[in-house]
């Protein structure tokens, strides 16, 4: 299903023409220099192809013949290479290096002698007496080589012409018969259906975050152990040359790093990839920079307005075309999770729907996530909640490193698809919370979020009910009510003990008091009186009024102290304490404002 989408979708952006996806064969990849030749082989100028648009120059992207799949094998790339295999030069002064540089050379010369030989194309000829003059340890002929030049990618050029060797019509025509020659044995194409002929190995994907900087590959077999029943490397999966160069060249290009790729997602240890087919290229576009933007929230106001405005019109039932003409609701859209695993990329998840699907499931998220008041500006990204699920230490920003393995690709996964959050998510979430004490407002939302979807999807009556979005005075929840009540000790320690006060009850008794509540919760109802005795002296009807509050709260608890809190009772805990703590601190807020104006 994966490769046959990306193989459909290649189709598409061919019949589009579009300049960024190679015909068979060819590739787009990163070229520094050319070397110009004269039509007697004789090296003239050594040519900067370097772009320089931005602060830095770095090589441009040209469309190449498609370089075969190294590791440590030598094997030439036609009519262009590093310059270790066209000139024989390496930066590197270790003997090894040196050795091997000699060998690609050579192998590079004997492999261009053999297609080229017989050809009576003139710059295909200059080429041939280019490689048989070329001696790489002639001192006069190598000043002629750029240090910059050395170990960078290099093509061919003659003299006085603007296309490069490969574009020439015989190079092309040479080419076809190398795709043509160096494929398998026919097989139907588990992509295509068709019968073709296999490809031995498939192009590396390159872009994964944390992959190999060479790429990596989705479907690989390279050991002994994948030889049954005389099946060897891709004939265990046989995929026609053609398709193979299809998936692997649209996804190349998704996963291209280059500002503006709407295709490409960092979320975690997981690279995303999204893509939508839709009528025409326009709502295809539409599609994808809304799906994008629902997946990573823009920081920019504009863009942010445009996405409550989405939101909104999705929470309603409303069609997205009445929103914008070039959205389709019935646009296909593709999400595809990839992860580093060695040499190979694991899939972390598959996700496909139409665009008015996700839009949904994604709304239904953040009103998940929702709390009162609201804990951000703007639309949480994912990237963001994972961040959440870390340790905050003081004076530093979360780092996403250390997000759990997978954990990335599973809460993508559930957020897209609509199902339970991770299992495992609301236990790390906890346990960071007793961990380094900060009950920061997503991570109570996250809690929330969870506690929420596992009780829609459980079709349990009244979920709501046990788990509101705003303060509940009324709901009877051990776990909420607990969550309530330390709140409201832990206010009025910091009434009574004011500025001079270390460390609150919070940051003391958190996670004793919401795991195992009877030993923690009577040893501070005892300290309250101390507290509301202090309270009493300066602000006599706040004592009072906390005095009530605390009785009325006390009250809800009709099976008395519970020895100890489930998970989830944990995290309504959270939930309750959250929404009681903001309620307190708006009440100070409004004394304040009142005791100003008086």
């Amino acid at each position: 299903m994966i490769l046959t989408a990306l193989n459909d979708y290649y189709d598409r952006l061919v019949e589009q023409g579009d300049a960024h996806i190679a015909p068979y064969g060819f590739s787009q990849e990163k070229i520094s220099y050319a070397l110009v030749l004269s039509k007697e082989g004789e090296l003239l100028q050594v040519k900067n192809l370097m772009d320089t648009s931005g602060k830095k120059s770095h090589p441009s992207i040209r469309q190449v013949p498609q370089p075969p799949k190294r590791a440590s094998n030598i094997s030439p790339c036609f009519l262009w290479d590093k310059s270790s295999y066209v000139l024989g030069l390496t930066k590197s002064t270790e003997t090894k290096d040196m050795v091997r540089t000699k060998l690609t050379h050579k192998a590079f010369k004997n492999y261009h002698q053999e297609w080229l030989s017989g050809s009576d194309d003139a710059g295909l000829c200059a080429l041939i007496a280019f490689l048989e003059a070329w001696d790489a340890e002639d001192l006069v002929q190598r000043e002629k080589i750029p240090e910059e030049a050395l170990d960078a990618n290099l093509v061919f050029q003659m003299d006085g012409e603007q296309r490069f060797l490969h574009e020439r019509p015989a190079a092309i025509a040479i080419r076809q018969r190398q795709v043509a020659s160096g494929t398998g044995r026919e097989v139907t194409c588990l992509v295509t259906g068709e019968m073709a002929p296999a490809a031995v190995l498939h192009p590396a994907i390159k872009g994964v975050n944390g992959a190999q900087q060479v790429g990596a590959s989705i479907v690989s077999f390279n050991l002994n152990a994948f030889t049954s029943y005389g099946k060897e490397q891709g004939a265990n999966a046989p995929v026609s040359g053609k398709a193979t160069f299809a998936y692997t060249t649209v996804l190349n290009h998704f996963l291209r790093r280059e500002e503006g790729n709407r295709h490409r997602l960092q979320i975690g240890d997981t690279t995303v990839v999204l893509w939508a087919e839709a009528d025409n290229a326009v709502q295809a576009d539409a599609g994808e920079f809304l799906l994008s933007a629902l997946i990573n929230p823009p920081t920019d106001e504009q863009e942010s307005q445009r996405l409550h405005a989405v939101l909104s019109q999705v929470a309603k039932g409303r069609p997205l075309r009445e929103l914008d003409a070039n959205l389709e609701d019935s646009s296909r859209i593709y999400v595809l999770g990839l992860a580093p695993n060695a040499s190979r990329l694991s899939i972390r998840f598959w996700e496909t729907a139409s665009l008015d699907v996700f839009a949904r499931r994604l709304a239904e998220h953040f009103q998940d996530l929702a709390l009162e008041p609201l804990p951000w500006k703007q639309e949480p990204a994912i990237w963001r909640l994972l961040s959440e699920t870390v340790p905050h230490r003081e004076g530093s920003k979360p780092k996403l490193d250390d997000v759990a393995p997978q954990l990335a690709g599973e809460l993508a996964r559930a957020i897209l698809g609509g199902s339970p959050y991770p299992r495992s998510l609301l236990a790390n979430l906890i346990m960071r919370m007793r961990a380094d004490g900060d009950i920061s407002p997503l991570r109570v939302a996250l809690c929330k979020a969870i506690l929420v979807r596992d009780a829609s999807l459980s079709n349990s009556q009244n979920h709501d009910k046990e788990i509101p979005v705003s303060l509940d005075i009324e709901n009877r929840d051990p776990g909420y009510v607990l969550g309530r009540l330390f709140a409201l000790l832990e206010y009025s320690q910091r009434e009574a003990l004011g500025g001079n006060i270390n460390a609150t009850i919070g940051d003391r008794y958190y996670g004793a008091a919401s795991a195992t509540p009877a030993s923690i919760f009577p040893v501070l109802l005892r300290n309250l009186r101390h507290h509301l005795g202090k309270i009493r002296k300066d602000k006599p009807g706040l004592a009072i009024k906390l005095e009530k509050q605390i009785g009325e709260v006390v009250d809800l608890l009709n099976t008395g102290m519970p020895k100890s809190l489930r998970i989830e009772a944990q995290g309504r805990f959270a939930i309750g304490y959250y929404h009681q703590n903001r309620n307190q601190f708006k009440k100070s807020e409004t004394n304040d404002k009142e005791g100003d104006e008086q």
